[in-house]
């Protein structure tokens, strides 16, 4: 991708093309099971965070292209365990709507049941969570008020949980959200047409009720649109975008808007393995009262998606934007809003108080943790762009003897490296070491005598990594090893990349290391 606009240069992907054009991905990062709503003249999307904290991520745009991060709606899960990681669990394909006069976010927990919040600005502070209806397995939920004021709730089933799968079902909700009024009714079996059906998306449009929902799984699916003139019943359905003869496989689940120019358009994820579930936009056009998304190529009556299209027409330009990645740790007291713990952070794992400085305590493990896999202290954030570099100096002069500090790579499979402190505390090592849920090999090492240095990881389509080090505050680079490694997803989510600090177990004393910068570029 050519990055064409002035000002971001650096950025590792930005889909806005500066000649009124775009490419998809319009974000290639993890943003999965997205929502998205129109407000005025601004969007507001919001996206699954399972156990990642702060949760619940809101971005921000004017255009639908170009996207910033303002905010996240959990800053804390207040539930037992989430001291420690909880992969693939906590929040669920969330929906975002405006309603009354405020923003509702409503998401299905598989474990506990379903949570909402409430704001009167979206980049401000969120209500508490309530827990509107206690269950497992109740997941995708997304609310609908109606013309007469009634209010429902649309949600699909997590069949490792309920035992249930490819149903969704309705029910009636108190006019303020905050309950189920009944045990509703299943209104769509998708089992011989439409399985996994998931994620349903309620909307209402010339008489007629909609719930747009992906089938036939995450990888390999579709989006379907179901039809009705009554809320419960009969839908027709209907496949209005799938992958056909493009490269874009399982386009589906995510959100429909309206502009104020009359234009429709879809905003949904694509399954790209290491990367996570990336974002794509798609023009609709409504025939016969249904929407046909993309463009239908050859004629099947199902759109394909685009892959470069002229950019909605909100009625002027805006200035391209991508989501933060690099930072230089110049925010005061709070870390970038890219950022994202494995847990509930402690204020002992970090301080800002060094001036454009962050600096990392190091950690144990957790006593039942067999390596950084289990680990919650972890600081990262998600793949930015399918290459790209990520940069961090690390001033570890203050560590103390056996630990260490570096630069990692996260899924299912990690990689890190890493300087160590020397137990007698002579220099250190450098380590260049992978692992997983069960095991942890060190690959390669070199001793250092200088304690600062510059960590670099470079990835290249495929998600294949190269680490390298540079000495004191980066000159020429070395590669850590000839070996690369091979990124991977972890549990419902795409790689992560960012810092990580660890003590022994036994380690009376705790030292720390300073980072300077962290910076996400394009690759060369």
């Amino acid at each position: 991708m050519h990055n064409t606009t002035d000002g971001l240069k650096q950025k590792a992907w930005i889909s806005d093309q500066g000649d009124g054009t775009f490419v998809n991905p319009v974000l290639h990062a993890d943003y999965s099971d997205l929502d998205v709503i129109r407000v005025g003249e601004d969007f507001y999307m919001t996206a699954s965070s399972f156990s990642h904290i702060p949760g619940l991520p809101i971005l921000h745009s004017k255009d639908l292209i170009n996207w910033t991060l303002i905010n996240h709606v959990i800053q804390r899960m207040d539930l037992p365990g989430y001291d420690k990681p909880q992969h693939g669990n906590g929040v669920w394909a969330p929906a975002l709507r405006y309603h009354a006069g405020k923003f509702w976010m409503y998401y299905g927990d598989p474990d506990v049941g379903i949570f909402m919040s409430t704001a009167d600005d979206p980049a401000g502070e969120w209500e508490p969570l309530h827990l509107v209806k206690e269950g497992k397995g109740l997941i995708d939920t997304c609310p609908f008020w109606d013309d007469d004021g009634q209010a429902y709730l649309v949600h699909a089933f997590a069949n490792s949980r309920a035992g249930i799968k490819h149903k969704l079902r309705l029910c009636k909700m108190s006019s303020d959200g905050n309950q189920l009024l009944d045990e509703g009714q299943i209104i769509f079996d998708g089992t011989e047409h439409h399985p996994t059906l998931e994620g349903p998306k309620m909307y209402k449009r010339n008489g007629y009720y909609y719930i747009f929902a992906p089938a036939g799984g995450v990888a390999t699916g579709w989006q379907t649109i179901l039809r009705a003139s009554f809320i419960y019943g009969p839908y027709e359905d209907k496949i209005v975008l799938h992958q056909g003869d493009t490269a874009i496989n399982g386009p589906h689940q995510g959100g429909w808007v309206e502009l104020e120019s009359g234009e429709s358009w879809f905003l949904h994820f694509q399954d790209k393995g290491a990367y996570g579930r990336i974002l794509h936009l798609q023009p609709v056009r409504w025939m016969d009262d249904w929407p046909l998304m993309g463009i239908d190529r050859n004629g099947d009556g199902i759109g394909e998606p685009v892959v470069r299209h002229p950019k909605p027409n909100v009625g002027k330009d805006y200035p391209a934007a991508a989501p933060a990645d690099s930072d230089e740790f110049d925010g005061g007291s709070s870390l970038g809003l890219q950022w994202q713990w494995q847990a509930n952070p402690s204020p002992a794992w970090y301080s800002l108080d060094r001036e454009s400085h962050l600096r990392l305590y190091p950690q144990p493990l957790p006593a039942d943790a067999l390596n950084l896999y289990h680990a919650p202290h972890l600081l990262m954030q998600k793949f930015p762009a399918e290459s790209f570099q990520a940069e961090a100096l690390l001033d570890c002069t203050s560590l103390q003897a056996g630990e260490r500090a570096g630069l990692i790579v996260f899924g299912y499979n990690y990689a890190y490296v890493a300087l160590q402190k020397k137990e007698d505390g002579s220099g250190f090592e450098l380590l260049r070491t992978e692992g997983n849920g069960t095991d942890e090999t060190v690959f390669w090492t070199t001793v250092l005598t200088a304690g600062t240095v510059v960590l670099r990881v470079t990835v290249t389509g495929g998600a294949s990594c190269r680490f390298e080090y540079s000495i004191g505050d980066g000159g020429g680079f070395a590669p850590c090893g000839e070996t690369v490694f091979e990124a991977s997803k972890g549990h419902w989510v795409g790689a992560k990349v960012g810092l990580f600090a660890l003590r022994p177990q036994d380690a009376l004393a705790c030292g720390y290391v300073d980072s300077d910068w962290f910076r996400v570029t394009q690759t060369v």
